[in-house]
């Protein structure tokens, strides 16, 4: 059994990423082909890519175990339904039985935070703790919540929604859900600065950031670095807010590990130092003691090593 390859697929918005990984987790081979925007050849997409490298590899099929797949929007892990996933236009599809079809090999999909969560939990940052919580501050913010080795996915597919806890309940800013206020809003890249900006619209002070044209959320790090005291302001709220969440959160699962990732998550020292901070303030004392908080160490990797890993332990039961 340990012979068989895993296969990892990451379905992002540009892009798929693709990887073979070896029982371990360790990856033989990964690669990358765009995604086909209007979702309908995505899974011949896949099969293809899959037969090309097996060919390219001079490898046999029958090595393949089977592939794990993360893809954006509420799963349902039992059926390999997507309920709904709009950049794609799917509604209800049911993509394991389309990618099992065409892959000829078995399938199990999951949430692509989750099986970032995943991959985080075995390979990463995680460093094998069995409760984890996985934060990503990208152009939103996604999350999954792991409690005894298991993603959590909730009655309809919505555990672990960390973009969405409410952190402004009046006069909050409106998030892509249909809500106001969710921590997505503030803590993303794009609510980075767009806290930035209305700072700089609504104050007089000095600031590097006024000087910039097209505002990106690294500037606003970057001149935090430099002692900016406006862009020193945005990350204090921002961090403060994500601390608050993330303490709300651990009190309910009482993990060992937070991990946060993202293109945000480079700003390193900056942004952990002061989550913690905020974060030890407002958890539980003894929750507050338990948990570790690191910058997740897998990058883009992450998805297909959690795929991996759901092939290994759903499909293969070892």
């Amino acid at each position: 059994m340990n012979e068989k390859i895993l296969v990892g697929v990451d379905l992002g918005g540009t892009t798929i990423k693709m990887a073979f990984i070896n029982y371990y987790g360790e990856i033989v081979e990964k690669w990358e082909i765009p995604t086909d925007k209007s979702g309908k050849a995505i899974t011949t997409d896949i099969a293809k890519a899959i037969d090309t490298k097996l060919d390219e590899l001079g490898m046999d099929k029958s090595r393949l175990g089977g592939v794990g797949m993360g893809a954006p929007g509420p799963v349902n892990l039992e059926s390999g339904l997507i309920y709904e996933t709009p950049n794609l236009g799917w509604v209800n599809y049911p993509l394991r039985d389309h990618l099992e079809l065409e892959t000829g090999l078995p399938a199990v999909i999951d949430n692509d935070a989750n099986i970032a969560a995943l991959g985080e939990m075995w390979k990463g940052a995680g460093d094998g703790a069995k409760d984890l919580i996985c934060v990503t501050l990208g152009t939103g913010v996604g999350g999954g919540l792991i409690s005894n080795g298991e993603v959590i996915h909730g009655v309809n597919g919505a555990g672990g929604e960390i973009g969405h806890v409410t952190v402004v309940p009046e006069g909050g800013a409106q998030c892509g859900c249909g809500k106001t206020g969710c921590i997505e809003t503030i803590a993303s890249a794009t609510g980075i600065v767009r806290i930035a900006k209305e700072k700089l619209q609504s104050s007089n002070q000095d600031s590097i950031l006024k000087t910039i044209s097209d505002l990106t959320s690294k500037d606003v790090f970057d001149a935090a670095e430099k002692g900016d005291s406006l862009a020193l302001e945005v990350i204090e709220y921002v961090t403060f807010q994500l601390g608050l969440v993330l303490a709300n959160l651990s009190n309910g699962l009482n993990p060992e590990k937070i991990v946060i990732g993202g293109g945000v998550s480079k700003a390193g020292d900056l942004l952990i130092s002061r989550v913690e901070q905020y974060f030890k303030r407002f958890a539980f004392p003894r929750v507050a003691k338990a948990a570790s908080i690191s910058v997740a160490t897998l990058g883009n990797d992450a998805g297909v090593i959690g795929g991996a890993w759901l092939v290994k332990t759903k499909l293969l039961n070892n």
